[in-house]
């Protein structure tokens, strides 16, 4: 009776065996099969993010443009607006046109302003206060932890 024989049967028929020759290619070939499929499995996610990056830049750069059209499109009906505003100030002998164009400039540098403030406030945000305090060591719950420890 062949000794490699009988501990592999032993064992069972996928255990390693004595025989450097089966041991060689059971084991590789496994592995091999293996790295194949997760090196396949990987280059298919890679290839699916590269794909979705593609498409999200595609659609990153339409919203802009998009964007671009509509606030130009907008900027022409508030002029469109303001025309017709000082139209209507004009004709019925209300103020002289220029009264009326500085009027409107002064509306709307006033309503600048006021979306200047509301940014400048929101901007704040931006910049994670809340976080902020918690990791800043000076304001912290326990102040004068660094002198006890």
């Amino acid at each position: 009776m062949d000794p490699t024989r009988s501990a592999e049967q032993n064992v069972g028929s996928k255990a390693w065996s004595t025989d450097p020759s089966h041991r060689s290619t059971a084991l590789p070939k496994e592995v091999r099969l293996l790295w194949l499929e997760l090196r396949g499995l990987a280059h298919d996610h890679l290839e699916l993010a590269a794909l979705e990056t593609q498409r999200a830049g595609e659609s990153l750069v339409a919203m802009v443009v998009a964007g671009m059209l509509v606030a130009g499109l907008l900027l022409s009906a508030w002029l469109g607006l303001m025309g017709a505003a000082i139209l209507a100030l004009t004709s019925r002998a209300v103020m002289s046109t220029g009264s009326a164009l500085v009027l409107t400039a002064a509306v709307n540098l006033l309503a600048a302003l006021i979306l200047w403030n509301l940014i400048r406030r929101l901007g704040r945000r931006l910049r994670f206060p809340a976080n902020a305090r918690r990791l800043d060591p000076a304001t912290s719950e326990f102040p004068d932890a660094e002198t006890h420890g």
